[in-house]
């Protein structure tokens, strides 16, 4: 059998390595159209270390992924975090960042008295006895939408924008509960079911409690973990592990089926393919289905695709930069471009060895292609102006010794209301077509364990078609 896979990001390599386990002797082409593999993970090779300059940890709490990555002789090089608390950058301070909610939509004003206004403390805390929310077992809403109606415009810009923004790239107005904060529309959905008003605090509360007694259950399982030499370490040994042949600079326009049977990839690979899987982005995969499934190619593109720029820095001192893991920064605080910054040396112990400090700031959101694109200079000139206003660290003094500037144009797709019902309707477009599988964050959601899973889950059912 004869297998493409168009993408060599972690999607595209998972599925290779799914299918090479599965059956060796099957032939595995990988079309790539970039110059290197790895997606939107991406190690950059700082003279002091390997630098994550995508992704930089996974949801260890996802056994599967873990799994995963012992499996493929990486259980060694997984490391965890310093435990460092973050904060938030709202009204022109540092704040601690709360405790407890969900992705910042809070469960009370109790912790919020230096971050909210006592008013948007008032509405919380009233919350749950004011009319229920008219919610739909099985249905969805914006969170922005939401929060904005039960609590305040405040907690909505303060607190969930921001937490979102730094995930998802979009504003909590762009955003589904269900696509993006899955926890908090189930148990919506259960206070329905159970006849009791629903209140998002009730809501909230019930997700708090399902997860303290989860911690109890899993109190040595880290929340999160990462690869002491980068996410270049699963790439890399995914593509040398999958027994595929890794075509770079391969770029496909279509495919198309063949009468008989099989698929022929326009410009890449060889011959006729028993199989083929996308592992790419949506408006992509929109594109190149276009003949085989152009009913998928119709609810494809219509997804939207959110732009964004990190920018790593390491400094000779640390002197002065703030004892967190990082700083989320609130909507619409004046005079400041960046939306997050992470201090991975102050983050990572393993990092911080190497002395210094690390840096990586983050722009972009959801509508927002200036941002992603402004010059280079420009875009250090913010990164180091931010952190100084925010945090008082002069990164210019410390000594900015390595810079690195990475884009990543439709680098998240945006889940919207609609997300989940539209990747449900180009799947059933595709599950048409015998042989034909698509994968990606996506369809996937986002996150490193959730492509993974997608990838396996497509490659079982390909293997069975």
């Amino acid at each position: 059998m004869r297998i493409a896979i168009i993408g060599a990001g972690l999607a595209g390599l998972t599925a290779a390595y799914e299918i090479h386990k599965a059956e060796p002797d099957t032939h595995i082409d990988v079309l790539e159209a970039g110059e290197r593999i790895g997606g939107k993970l991406f190690t950059v090779p700082f003279a002091s270390g390997p630098t994550d300059m995508g992704a930089e940890a996974y949801l260890a709490t996802r056994a599967d992924a873990t799994e995963l990555f012992h499996e493929l002789g990486l259980g060694d090089s997984l490391v965890t975090p310093s435990g460092a608390r973050s904060q938030i950058y709202a009204g022109g301070r540092l704040r601690p960042m709360p405790r407890g909610g969900v992705m910042g939509i809070p469960s009370s004003s109790a912790g919020l008295e230096e971050i909210l206004s006592e008013e948007t403390r008032t509405l919380i805390d009233a919350e749950a006895g004011t009319a229920p929310v008219d919610w739909q077992v099985g249905g969805d809403a914006s969170v922005g939408a939401l929060v904005r109606a039960r609590y305040s415009d405040e907690v909505a810009d303060v607190l969930v924008s921001a937490l979102l923004g730094g995930v998802y790239s979009s504003s909590a107005d762009d955003l589904g509960i269900r696509a993006t904060v899955p926890a908090l529309a189930e148990a919506l959905d259960r206070l329905a079911e159970s006849g009791e008003p629903v209140t998002l605090s009730g809501a909230v509360k019930l997700v708090e409690t399902e997860r303290a007694e989860a911690r109890k259950n899993s109190e040595t399982t880290p929340v999160f973990q990462t690869f002491r030499g980068g996410y270049a370490e699963l790439y890399e040994a995914l593509a040398d592990q999958c027994g595929a042949d890794i075509h770079l600079d391969t770029f496909v326009s279509g495919i198309t089926q063949v009468n008989g049977g099989g698929f022929q990839i326009k410009g890449g690979g060889e011959g006729t393919y028993d199989r083929v899987i996308l592992a790419v982005p949506a408006p992509t995969a929109a594109v190149l289905l276009r003949e085989v499934a152009p009913g998928a190619t119709e609810h494809l593109k219509t997804i939207q695709l959110a732009s964004s720029a990190v920018v790593g820095m390491r400094f000779d001192s640390a002197e002065g930069l703030p004892d967190v893991s990082g700083v989320l920064v609130a909507s619409g605080e004046p005079a400041i471009t960046a939306k997050a910054f992470t201090f991975s040396s102050k983050k990572w112990p393993h990092l911080g060895e190497r002395g210094g400090a690390l840096v990586r700031a983050s722009f972009g959101r959801l509508g927002d292609e200036a941002t992603a694109r402004m010059d280079e200079d420009n875009l250090v000139d913010a990164a180091l102006d931010d952190l100084q206003t925010i945090t008082g660290f002069d990164g210019r003094a410390a000594g900015l010794s390595e810079i690195f500037v990475q884009r990543w144009f439709g680098g998240l797709p945006n889940y919207g209301v609609d997300h989940i019902a539209t990747v449900a309707r180009a799947r059933t477009e595709i599950s048409q077509v015998k042989g034909l599988e698509a994968i990606g964050a996506w369809a996937s959601g986002v996150g490193v364990p959730a492509v993974i899973a997608d990838a396996k889950a497509a490659v079982e059912r390909l293997l069975d078609a």
